[in-house]
């Protein structure tokens, strides 16, 4: 279940728009705040991996001890993103595993 936070239509939509999904974790309901470009950048990762977005969101669970989710997922994300840049030399270039 996605939810976008404001009015405006899908055309409309910025990187920066908050977006509120939720998911389930560990056997429990949760719901996660993140702007639509970290959304995305999961998506994506997830994909890559050939996971679903709820288990990529648990292994990012499981590993940030007291720090809040969402806050952790954007750290995952920004991690993710470097390590593609230092492996490919390019942020956009994935498939370096």
């Amino acid at each position: 279940m996605t939810k976008r936070a404001g009015a405006h239509g899908a055309a409309d939509a910025h990187p920066t728009d908050l977006s509120k999904h939720s998911l389930v974790i560990a056997g429990h309901r949760t719901s996660i705040s993140l702007e639509r470009a970290f959304w995305e950048a999961l998506q994506d990762i997830a994909r890559e991996r050939q996971m679903s977005i709820a288990a990529l969101v648990a292994s990012v669970d499981a590993e940030r001890g007291n720090a809040n989710l969402s806050s952790s997922l954007r750290v995952f994300v920004l991690k993710e993103m470097a390590r593609r840049e230092n492996t490919t030399g390019h942020p956009d270039q994935a498939k370096a595993d």
